[in-house]
């Protein structure tokens, strides 16, 4: 599916503390609930996951015990409803409670818990914008497996390992969809990953706020960023 493009410099992109602010004004403010952000991330990632995927192809949907990986545990409980086979991998336990809710619901839906070996289609929601490095081994060796494979790989709102630097080990995903505004980090990705920008529900007075020209969502819940 084509996306509408927008021009967004390196410039106007959020660092990941500014946006941090951001989101955190936006949900103590706007009376924006962390479990309604979260389902707004993880419908906008089933939609754009499905737009690429037919309906015989496997989904592996890559998780941690944060609010990112709670996202992704919503596109494999919207993609599990819609008949897509889908599997979740999660490379830690997932204790904390709207994660663990939304890992409940997303089974019930049928998803499957497991790694496979060979998904057509990889979506990296393991870590978000709270990340630190090192990684851990476990989620490392993931990694690494998800970038020997052919799989289409996809990252919810940034790749899970990077911070700005390629050499260091990082999900190579072909296309990332981050969340609500262009992070400047993402320009430093290889130019052959695709970014696209979904709306998760921030109103446009939170965008000037915080010094930024707002997203024409209106024409379309995602849009192709032209870097």
């Amino acid at each position: 599916m084509k996306y509408p493009s927008i021009q967004f410099s390196k410039e106007q992109a959020f660092s990941l503390e500014r946006f941090r602010e951001m989101d955190y004004h936006a949900v103590n403010n706007f009376h924006l609930p962390i479990e309604l952000m979260m389902e707004n991330a993880g419908l906008q990632l089933a939609n754009f996951v499905a737009h690429q995927a037919s309906i015989e192809q496997t989904i592996l949907i890559g998780v941690g015990n944060g609010n990112n990986g709670g996202g992704g545990l919503v596109a494999a409980r919207r993609l599990a409803a819609w008949g897509y086979s889908v599997f979740i991998d999660s490379f830690t336990e997932i204790t904390k409670e709207i994660p663990k809710s939304q890992l409940q619901r997303a089974i019930k839906f049928g998803a499957k818990v497991g790694i496979i070996t060979k998904p057509n289609i990889w979506v990296d929601a393991y870590l978000g914008f709270s990340q630190k490095l090192p990684l851990r081994p476990a989620l490392t060796d993931r990694l690494n497996k998800a970038n020997s494979t052919t799989a289409i790989k996809i990252s919810l709102d940034i790749p899970t390992g990077f911070l700005g630097n390629i050499q260091s080990p990082y999900f190579h995903a072909n296309q990332v969809l981050t969340l609500a505004a262009p992070k400047s980090l993402l320009y430093q990705l290889p130019a052959s990953t695709s970014i696209y920008i979904a709306d998760i529900g921030i109103p446009k007075e939170v965008y000037a706020l915080f010094g930024s020209k707002s997203l024409p969502f209106f024409k379309s819940n995602i849009l192709s960023l032209n870097t």
